[in-house]
Parts: C-alpha cells; sequence; structure tokens
C-alpha cells in the first residue's frame, strides 16, 4: 500500500502500490504537459471519495512502501489517460486484461 501526498501533506490517499505506479505515469505526463486535472479517488474505509484539482505548481508525493517497482501495463495507462482528458477528470478504472478490447 502506498501514498499519495498532494499539496501541504494534508491531503493524502492510500493507494495500492502497482495502482499508484500508474497512476504516478498519467499524473507525471499530464504535468510535463502543464495540464491541470481533477482525479476522484475511490471510496475509502466507507468515508467517500475525494476529488482533487491536481495542478502543476501543488507539491505532489507519491510514496511506495514496497521494495519493487511494480510492472507496468501500457494498456491501463492508456485507459487512465483517456479518463484524466475526460469532462469528468481521472477516476481509477479497472486494469485491462490483455484481450479487453476498449483497451486499444
Amino acid at each position: 500500500m502506498g501514498r499519495l501526498i498532494y499539496g501541504s501533506g494534508t491531503q493524502s490517499l492510500d493507494i495500492d502500490d502497482r495502482t499508484l505506479a500508474h497512476l504516478r505515469v498519467v499524473f507525471m505526463n499530464k504535468l510535463r504537459r502543464r495540464e491541470s486535472f481533477m482525479f476522484t479517488s475511490p471510496p475509502v474505509d466507507g468515508l467517500g471519495s475525494r476529488t482533487l484539482w491536481i495542478a502543476p505548481p501543488v507539491p505532489l508525493v507519491f510514496h511506495f512502501y514496497g521494495s519493487r517497482q511494480p510492472a507496468l501495463n501500457p494498456k491501463w495507462i492508456d485507459a487512465l489517460m483517456r479518463e484524466a482528458a475526460s469532462p469528468s477528470g481521472l477516476r481509477i478504472v479497472a486494469e485491462p486484461g490483455p484481450g479487453d478490447a476498449r483497451a486499444t
């Protein structure tokens, strides 16, 4: 389980390392282009979801607790990038499998 820390440290979300590794690629691609976007987290501990406005000047930390870098699935990164570009912003979608037609 990793942690996404946003802003001055007052906003943090626990996200599993594999998902967080994929989100890091999406966030960095968007921010490298100086593109802001909304990110809505899944509900945690029954407390509901949170939506963050992700913008280039705001500090962002990806803290991984695992000792190994998870393997990345390019199809999942593509699906997450499409979500981030949508009007409703980035939400974590299910990881596509190798035969998933929507992943291409």
